[in-house]
């Protein structure tokens, strides 16, 4: 939100100490942008319907409004007709769900995130090593899930360090680690920590599995949350990356934190006696959900929000190689 040049408004003795603080970077990711655009393209070449498996990415408003441009969500692949084009979401599938779609001659297009891509092609060199897998992540998400699909005979999840002493595997001196991308990078960290002191041989992944912008995003709310009075993280219940966000603000500091779809979750009681408030948003979030929010703010007398800049992000993905086969397809046969 910006101010329009002219006279200053008057402001309270209230209102001229508040603050509004957002973080920067915030939002979509380059995977969950491919991931939508992949769907948003599939509709336009294909026409209605294009079924999606699972939600495309995890933001309720997101799945809604490509719901109304014709896409149909489903839960499983036996709700999709035979023959008909399934989008695979940005968390990934297992091979079982590929075979599946195989089975049932269904024209697939894997908008998987590239790097949760990554974690499957790491697991799979793991167990073709014969390592047994310690996946770190929450039991039931779709990322999870997939993954695990990989190599469920060497694979195990580890949710938290309380897990650690439960962990039975074949040979200590043979056993690796794997985390869902979204997670909390410090509690990540500790449970990692916890494996180790366990088997001092774990062997890491060849690099970090925690994606970027989870990172990222993580710092962000970190230097915002610094002294702020409250956090607002917009974002869907069932985004992992959002909820840790909540988490990573309260423990940097921040005095309370809520997750919010929208600014109609909002409980203005939370602005009660609140000078510093700040604001961020996960990463399936569409930019115009954190405005409604600076919106609603202002409408409270909260001044125009100050950026805080913690990274630079550049990073594109290309659409599915099926959807980009078929786009060159149509763009020839003009």
């Amino acid at each position: 939100m910006s101010t329009d040049i002219g006279m200053p408004p008057i402001l309270s003795p209230e209102d001229a100490e508040k603050a509004v603080l957002l973080a920067a970077p915030r939002g979509y990711c380059a995977g969950v942008d491919r991931a939508v655009v992949t769907v948003e393209q599939a509709l336009d070449l294909y026409g209605a319907p294009v079924y999606v498996r699972k939600q495309i990415v995890h933001n309720k408003h997101v799945v809604a409004d490509l719901e109304q441009r014709g896409a149909i969500f489903v839960e499983e692949l036996d709700e999709v007709p035979a023959g008909e084009t399934v989008v695979f979401s940005a968390h990934g599938v297992s091979p079982e769900v590929h075979r599946q779609a195989a089975e049932r001659e269904l024209k697939t297009i894997d908008a998987t995130c590239p790097l949760v891509t990554k974690v499957h092609h790491e697991a799979k060199r793991f167990a073709a090593e014969d390592y047994d897998i310690l996946l770190i992540g929450h039991e039931g998400h779709e990322e999870v899930e997939g993954t695990a699909g990989e190599a469920p005979e060497h694979i195990q999840l580890v949710q938290s360090p309380a897990d650690v002493a439960g962990i039975v595997v074949r040979d200590p001196a043979r056993v690796a680690w794997l985390s869902q991308t979204t997670l909390s990078v410090d509690e990540t960290l500790e449970t990692v920590a916890a494996i180790r002191e366990r088997f001092p041989l774990l062997l890491d992944p060849p690099s970090d599995d925690i994606c970027y912008a989870t990172q990222n995003r993580q710092l962000a709310v970190k230097e915002i949350a610094q002294g702020a009075d409250l956090v607002i993280v917009v974002g869907s219940g069932n985004s992992s990356n959002s909820v840790r966000l909540v988490e990573v603000a309260l423990e940097a500091g921040a005095k309370t934190s809520y997750r919010v779809d929208d600014a109609s979750e909002i409980d203005e009681a939370w602005l009660e006696g609140v000078r510093t408030v700040s604001v961020t948003s996960g990463a399936s979030v569409p930019e115009s959900l954190v405005d409604g929010v600076l919106a609603y703010l202002a409408e409270r007398g909260y001044p125009d929000a100050k950026a805080v800049h913690t990274a630079e992000e550049s990073l594109i993905f290309a659409l599915p190689k099926e959807l980009r086969r078929d786009l060159k397809a149509a763009a020839q046969a003009r």
